[in-house]
C-alpha cells in the first residue's frame, strides 16, 4: 500500500479518486487551494495548500509516496520541487494529451508543461521516477457542454461545447482532413474516466518508462465526424474543410485581432493537423487489464442523456 497525493480537484482528479477508492487499498489525499466540501462529503481527505509557500507544500507532502498532478504552470513546478525535496518516489505530471515530442518549441498550449518535464528529468537521477500518460484527445471534448461541463480543461479557452473539430448540437464541423504531406489526419482519443482507470492500473507495474501511451480509439477526423453524424441521424453536418495553410492564415488573423479564444481553437486544430494527438502504439493498453469504451458507444451514451 502506498500513499498518494492528487493535486487538483477537477473532473480527472475526481475520477482518479473514485478508482483509487474502489479498486485499490492505497491511501490518497487531494491537494486543493480551497476547501472542497463536495469531496469531503464522499469521505475523501482534502488538504488545503498554498502553492506559493514552499514550506507549506513540503509539509503537506511529507510521507507521500506518489503525486499525481492535474494542475499546470507555476503551481505544478512548485509541486515538483517540493515533492523532490521530501523524497516522493513517483510523480505523474499533468500531461494527459498527445506525446510531448510532438509539440512545437513555441507552443501557446504549453502552460508550463515543457518546464515541468525538464524539471522532472533533472530530478530523476536523484530518485524521483516520473511518467507521462499520453491519451490523445479526451472524448469529453464532444460531450454536451464540452469538457468544461465535466470540470476538465478549466485552464484553457477551448474547453466548451463545440470548441474542437465539431459542434454536435448545431451539426457543424471544422475539419483539417489532410496533413502537410497529404495523409489523412488521425487522432487518438480516450475518455477521462478510462484515463483514470489506466493510471490507477499502472500503479501496480513494478517499473515505469518515462512515457505511457493509452488509447480508447484511433480514427481519422472524417470518421470521427461521421460517428456523430450517424448518431444525430443526418447525412452530413455542415463541414468546413481546412488545410494547414488555411489554418495558418486564420491564426494570423486571430492574432492580429487579439481574439485569444479563437487562437486557442485554431492552435488545437493546427496541432491536430500536424499529428500532435496521434500515435500508433498504445503501450499501456497491452500492459494492464483495462478495456476502454469505444468512441461511438460513449458518444451515444452521453448525448442520450442531454436535455
Amino acid at each position: 500500500m502506498i500513499k498518494i497525493a492528487i493535486a487538483g480537484t477537477g473532473g480527472l482528479a475526481q475520477y482518479l479518486g473514485h478508482y483509487l477508492d474502489t479498486q485499490t487499498s492505497h491511501q490518497f489525499i487531494f491537494l486543493s487551494r480551497n476547501p472542497n466540501p463536495g469531496l469531503s462529503t464522499k469521505g475523501w481527505q482534502v488538504i488545503q495548500v498554498n502553492y506559493s509557500n514552499d514550506q507549506d507544500l513540503r509539509y503537506k507532502l511529507t510521507g507521500i509516496d506518489m503525486v499525481i498532478s492535474t494542475i499546470h504552470g507555476q503551481a505544478q513546478l512548485a509541486l515538483i520541487d517540493a515533492a523532490a525535496h521530501v523524497h516522493v518516489q513517483r510523480f505523474v505530471p499533468a500531461e494527459f494529451e498527445g506525446l510531448p515530442a510532438l509539440r512545437p518549441q513555441s507552443d501557446i498550449l504549453d502552460r508550463g508543461k515543457t518546464a515541468a518535464l525538464n524539471k522532472l528529468a533533472q530530478y530523476r537521477p536523484y530518485g524521483m521516477e516520473y511518467a507521462v500518460f499520453a491519451c490523445g484527445v479526451f472524448y469529453e471534448r464532444f460531450a454536451p457542454g464540452g469538457m468544461a461541463a465535466l470540470q476538465l480543461g478549466q485552464s484553457i479557452y477551448a474547453a466548451g461545447e463545440g470548441d474542437y473539430v465539431m459542434d454536435i448540437r448545431n451539426m457543424v464541423a471544422r475539419i483539417p482532413y489532410f496533413d502537410s504531406t497529404g495523409r489523412e489526419v488521425r487522432i487518438c482519443l480516450t475518455s477521462a474516466q478510462d484515463v483514470a482507470r489506466f493510471v490507477v492500473a499502472a500503479l501496480e507495474l513494478p517499473e515505469w518508462p518515462t512515457e505511457f501511451t493509452m488509447c480508447g480509439e484511433r480514427m481519422t477526423l472524417n470518421d470521427l465526424v461521421g460517428v456523430a453524424e450517424h448518431m444525430m441521424g443526418v447525412h452530413q453536418f455542415h463541414r468546413v474543410g481546412h488545410t494547414v495553410e488555411s489554418l495558418q492564415h486564420s491564426l494570423e488573423y486571430a492574432k492580429a485581432t487579439g481574439n485569444m479564444p479563437e487562437q486557442w481553437r485554431l492552435y488545437q486544430l493546427f496541432g491536430t493537423a500536424m499529428g500532435r494527438y496521434d500515435f500508433e502504439e498504445a503501450n499501456l493498453n497491452t500492459m494492464v487489464n483495462v478495456r476502454p469504451m469505444n468512441f461511438r458507444d460513449w458518444l451515444c451514451a452521453v448525448w442520450s442523456r442531454r436535455v
